[in-house]
């Protein structure tokens, strides 16, 4: 699966342009992700310096992303299609009803897992 993940407000606390302190188990639950098998990208308003920051960040941390704000490492923006990203799911505390706790985002993921192998 591929999931989409915002940083500000969703992996850490909303302290743009700085960064913000961990929320609890999001860098833990999403390393899980990838040990599973599930391709992240980081998808965030960062461009620059702070984009370059909140990568660095991550990475200290051990989290290191299939792409950053692209569909794939290496895919160019050239303003001749949308930055819209594809991803089978995206984890951001703008969602409607906002981000629920990581614990629970994990427990949701493994239950879409499981009915997409009993189909």
């Amino acid at each position: 699966m591929i999931i989409a993940v915002d940083f500000d407000g969703t992996i850490v606390e909303h302290k743009y342009p700085a960064i913000g302190k961990e929320i609890p188990f999001a860098i833990e639950t999403l390393k899980l992700f990838q040990k599973k098998g599930h391709k992240l990208i980081l998808w965030t308003y960062r461009a620059g310096k702070e984009l370059e920051d909140a990568v660095e960040y991550c990475e200290k941390k051990g989290l290191h992303f299939h792409a950053v704000n692209n569909n794939f490492d290496g895919e160019e923006f050239d303003n001749t299609y949308s930055r819209k990203i594809y991803a089978d799911l995206y984890i951001d505390d703008r969602n409607l009803l906002g981000i629920p706790e990581w614990k629970k985002i994990y427990e949701m993921i493994l239950d879409k897992e499981k009915k997409e192998e009993e189909k």
